[in-house]
């Protein structure tokens, strides 16, 4: 996904956590986010090296 969709989603959690007044949900929600992203990121990373070394 490109990030100006991970801005788009950041936007709208945080108009709701500020409408809902939870406003530390939002916090952890992106910490939460940006940590499995990167363990994607990495994981991606992996299956390519293992690809190409089979290939």
């Amino acid at each position: 996904m490109n990030t100006w969709l991970y801005s788009i989603y950041a936007v709208i959690l945080a108009i709701v956590s500020f409408f809902t007044k939870e406003i530390v949900t939002f916090v952890m929600l992106g910490f939460i986010l940006l940590s499995l992203h990167n363990i994607h990121s990495t994981l991606k990373k992996i299956h390519k090296e293992i690809n190409d070394k089979n290939h």
